[in-house]
């Protein structure tokens, strides 16, 4: 009596450590897939716009009144007519701001170059400002660097403000140091702006006692930033770099104008004992950066100026430093994977105890909402936790299991209609094996595929009926089926009685009847003509996409003939006229300047005649390179015909830059040009017309252009001249 009450309770258990093995196996092998998945940096992109949506829903900080900008935006632009401001506008405004005694001031403005007039008076301003933080740009893969303002670099007074982004365009890492080749580490302007700040705050910069490494200021501990944090993947996590946690920026630190500084309208208390940011906050200089609250649900993307964006940064390490505002932290990785995996069970054991995918689904969708929950929450308490991942490991895992219950299902309906049904009503070829490899039953349908009567195959193997090759290859494959207990279905060659070759599908499962034997049940599909048809297409296509792709090539080609002089490469007439219309229509529509500088060698019939046109084609090809060199990535230069150029300045601030670049042009050509061994001189005239000023029409300005060209080599040659007023 006992006995038989203890072996129910035995296959209870072993049914139940069955179920949890496949749970925990699912679970397991899910995880697995979602965190190698996660290793080759796929679900970056996904984790990014998670961690940006819980910055977007946290709620609004108080403002960081400690840290000021003083933002110099459209408005003053148009004050100050001009851009960059001269050395004499920025000596008063940096003057007018130390009046306010701020503790700090950073200049976050590049001030390599003298903007005349006022250079000596600027130059004596920093000698007398010890509080001032300059910039420079170190030299990295995207930019070739800007200097540091003179006197502040040989005092010390300067930090860098180079950017590190993420794959997306959006800076969510600061920069504190970065050691160069030469082994010197230089500090970031937003390190050197908290350092000098909280310096009179009796803080100072100290090794953490837990990890050396990190930088520990007061009881604020920044962790630097490693190349597999959080959803990184193999991140350039040179120098020293922190993970943000940024204020929404319409809450971040007060912002006053250029104007307001200058014309006294500032209370004195909003600058006094305050650490200012000076820079540019217009919309036309393109100083502007995506930052995690860029892109919120159902709103246009929001950059932020680059000064505010330096601000936050700073705004930070005070906050930290001083209130023990939380940073951003993450789990290491073995951390991670187990909290991963720890969800993957648990979509797995839900679907499994329910077994229903009606009861599942809303329970699924249920534990994803508390686990974007929980993760927001734990954002809020400053850890970064992977949920993304999370979220498809369970989601996975339920599905998994979800197909694997399905699967039981449909063993169990096929093993009933097995039993409870004749074989011989399906036109399908069937056949059944016992453990030894013998055909058992098979139905007509089988017997007419091979050519044979049923008396020759019943209890005979493969081995009895087809060649060697192919019965090893259908006992290999009945056999896998035997020791793995799945289903499993595979393509297969076989050769019938004639001697012709046709390849099938064959579907393998395994049943067992009332007595508990276990045979093996094989459904055939001949596929042969479905794997004539594949090949053809296959054929097909790769004609198709060599076809298409020698279309491509020679439209490309074409086009590019087309728009390019084919001597120099550069934009012909045709592709001139077109950027010109599109710098004009851009300019009018945002009240912008558009300078069109008409060149002409000077001198160049005369070497085309003594060297030969030869050489006279080579230099057309050099005088190409240095025009294109010396210009900006947006300025078109174009060669009309001839030794004729033309150069487009979309967006000038004003003349004078445009007289700069001609000026830059004429320096840049007149130096001598080395041509097949010879050395060969040439100079340039250059003509300048100004819209709107000049002309609103593109054809107006080309021939006022030319015009002046003409005056410059009347006045000389080898000079500009702008068109007359």
């Amino acid at each position: 009596m006992h006995s038989g009450r203890d072996r129910r309770i035995w296959a209870v258990l072993k049914r139940a450590l069955a179920g949890g093995g496949r749970v925990l196996l699912t679970a397991s092998s899910v995880a697995g897939c979602v965190i190698l998945l996660r290793s080759t940096g796929i679900l970056q992109a996904w984790e990014w716009t998670a961690l940006d949506q819980f910055f977007c829903l946290r709620s609004p900080e108080p403002i960081d009144e400690r840290v000021v900008v003083v933002g110099i935006g459209e408005t003053d632009l148009q004050k100050a007519k001009q851009w960059p401001l001269s050395d004499t506008m920025l000596a008063e405004l940096l003057q007018k701001i130390q009046s306010y005694r701020p503790r700090v001031v950073g200049l976050d403005i590049y001030r390599d170059l003298p903007v005349e007039p006022g250079h000596a008076k600027l130059l004596d301003v920093y000698r007398n400002m010890p509080n001032l933080i300059g910039i420079e740009q170190i030299k990295d893969k995207a930019s070739a660097g800007v200097p540091a303002p003179p006197v502040l670099g040989d005092r010390n007074q300067v930090g860098f403000n180079n950017l590190v982004f993420d794959g997306d365009g959006k800076v969510r890492r600061g920069l504190l140091y970065w050691t160069l080749d030469d082994g010197k580490d230089h500090e970031s302007l937003i390190l050197k702006l908290a350092l000098k700040y909280l310096k009179a705050e009796g803080i100072t910069p100290k090794p953490s006692a837990n990890n050396p490494n990190y930088l520990q200021l007061g009881n604020a501990v920044f962790p630097r930033f490693k190349e597999n944090d959080g959803a990184y993947v193999q991140a350039d996590d040179g120098g020293y770099q922190i993970l943000g946690n940024l204020r929404r920026p319409t809450y971040a630190v007060p912002i006053v104008s250029m104007a307001e500084v200058m014309e006294g309208r500032v209370h004195p208390e909003v600058l006094r004992d305050r650490l200012v940011l000076i820079g540019s906050t217009a919309i036309s200089l393109k100083d502007f950066f995506q930052i995690s609250y860029s892109h919120q649900l159902g709103k246009p993307p929001q950059p932020v100026s680059g000064v505010e964006l330096q601000a936050n940064f700073v705004s930070q390490m005070i906050s930290a430093a001083l209130d023990g505002r939380g940073l951003i932290n993450v789990w290491p990785d073995p951390l991670e994977w187990f909290w991963i995996l720890v969800w993957s069970w648990l979509g797995a054991e839900i679907v499994w105890r329910l077994r229903s995918p009606y009861k599942s689904a809303p329970a699924i969708i249920l534990a994803g909402g508390m686990l974007t929950t929980l993760c927001y929450l734990l954002f809020l308490a400053g850890w970064w936790l992977p949920v993304v991942p999370s979220l498809m490991a369970m989601f996975g895992s339920a599905v998994v299991i979800l197909a694997y219950l399905a699967h039981l299902e449909e063993e169990f309906k096929r093993s009933k209609e097995f039993l409870n049904s004749i074989i011989n009503t399906i036109p399908d070829p069937i056949f059944v094996k016992d453990r030894q490899h013998r055909w058992i039953v098979l139905n007509q349908a089988y017997c007419k595929f091979l050519g044979r009567p049923l008396e020759e195959l019943l209890n005979k193997s493969d081995y009895d009926v087809f060649p060697a090759h192919e019965a090893e290859m259908f006992r290999q494959q009945d056999q896998h089926i035997f020791d793995s207990d799945q289903e499993y279905e595979n393509e297969e060659e076989f050769t019938d009685q004639e001697g012709r070759t046709h390849y099938i599908a064959t579907k393998r499962s395994l049943h067992k009847d009332a007595a508990g034997n276990l045979f093996l049940v094989g459904v055939i599909r001949d596929i042969t003509e479905r794997k004539r048809m594949e090949e053809e297409l296959k054929r097909t296509a790769a004609e198709l996409v060599r076809s298409n792709a020698e279309l491509a090539q020679s439209a490309t080609q074409l086009r590019h003939l087309a728009n390019h002089d084919p001597l120099t490469g550069l934009p012909n007439r045709q592709l001139f006229q077109e950027r010109l219309d599109q710098a004009l229509v851009w300019a009018n529509e945002n009240e912008q300047l558009v300078a069109l500088l008409f060149l002409d060698l000077d001198g160049f019939k005369q070497i085309n005649d003594t060297q030969g046109h030869d050489v006279g084609d080579l230099l057309l090809k050099a005088v190409a390179r240095r025009l294109t060199g010396c210009l900006r990535s947006s300025d078109t230069v174009s060669r009309l015909g001839g030794d004729e150029f033309t150069v487009i300045l979309p967006a000038i601030p004003s003349s004078q830059d445009a007289g700069r670049v001609a000026e830059k042009i004429l320096s840049t050509l007149s130096q001598p040009f080395e041509v097949e061994e010879r050395t060969i001189s040439v100079t340039t005239s250059v003509g300048i017309s100004l819209f709107p000023q000049d002309g609103r029409d593109a054809e107006t300005l080309v021939k006022r252009a030319d015009n002046a060209m003409y005056c410059a080599k009347e006045l000389g040659k080898n000079r500009y001249q702008f068109t007359a007023s």
